[in-house]
């Protein structure tokens, strides 16, 4: 799904779009509805234009409920933690828009004027939201089955291509701070609270905090290990 194609209306937009995804719509609207930023329908209010936010909500919880099943039945044996943590990962602002630029998803999102001169088409909320609501745009004119075929063609095939499977939420630090943005625009930071032992085989305590409140402590072999084991903890913690 990585055809890259240039339009210039609306209607090529629609036309190239549906190229890349190897799938025609019964209801267009429902297609240019999932491509169409706030920023857009803003300017075009007299037109009666609609947002993606209501699509992206609804293929939310299908990507959801898409990659749970997927990793329940890949991974019989492992724990709820685990798989809970793994579904984070792949589901993550960061893999979607990562997914979404392999698309070129960013050429035919229908963006506002100042979205547009600020880079719009490359930002990563934008391009993950655009993700969701063309995941729910599926669902809703092809059935639950159109929708899983797009997510195991894109996510599924990339998490497939993984050398291993810990290698998708290795980077417990970025994981957590996607997790905490959700909810607050203060910054985490780590402090280093001690070390221990000689410098070959020095050991270093960590802390992680969010406004001045302790998320998790981890310890490593290097500081940039303990700050991984911390987040780790604080995410053990905020999935629970």
């Amino acid at each position: 799904m990585s055809k890259k194609v240039h339009a210039v209306n609306k209607h090529e937009i629609l036309e190239n779009m549906q190229q890349v995804l190897h799938y025609t719509y019964k209801n267009h609207l429902l297609l240019e509805e999932a491509l169409t930023h706030s920023s857009y329908a803003n300017e075009h209010r007299n037109q009666y234009v609609r947002d993606n936010e209501r699509l992206e909500f609804l293929g939310d919880a299908i990507l959801d409920l898409i990659i749970s099943e997927y990793l329940f039945k890949k991974y019989a044996d492992m724990p709820e933690g685990d798989l809970s943590k793994i579904r984070a990962s792949i589901v993550c602002e960061g893999s979607l828009a990562k997914m979404a630029r392999k698309m070129n998803l960013g050429q035919f999102i229908l963006l506002g004027k100042g979205e547009e001169l600020t880079g719009g088409r490359e930002r990563a909320s934008i391009l993950a939201d655009a993700f969701e609501a063309i995941t729910g745009s599926l669902f809703l004119d092809g059935g639950f089955d159109q929708a899983r075929s797009f997510i195991h063609e894109t996510l599924v095939e990339a998490v497939e291509q993984t050398e291993s499977i810990e290698n998708l939420y290795a980077d417990y630090k970025t994981l957590l701070q996607e997790c905490i943005q959700k909810v607050s625009m203060s910054p985490i930071h780590y402090e280093v609270v001690g070390e221990e032992g000689p410098d070959h085989d020095k050991h270093f305590y960590v802390e992680v905090l969010h406004e001045e409140r302790l998320l998790g402590r981890g310890i490593g072999k290097s500081k940039k290990e303990a700050e991984q084991d911390a987040a780790k903890k604080a995410l053990k913690l905020y999935n629970s």
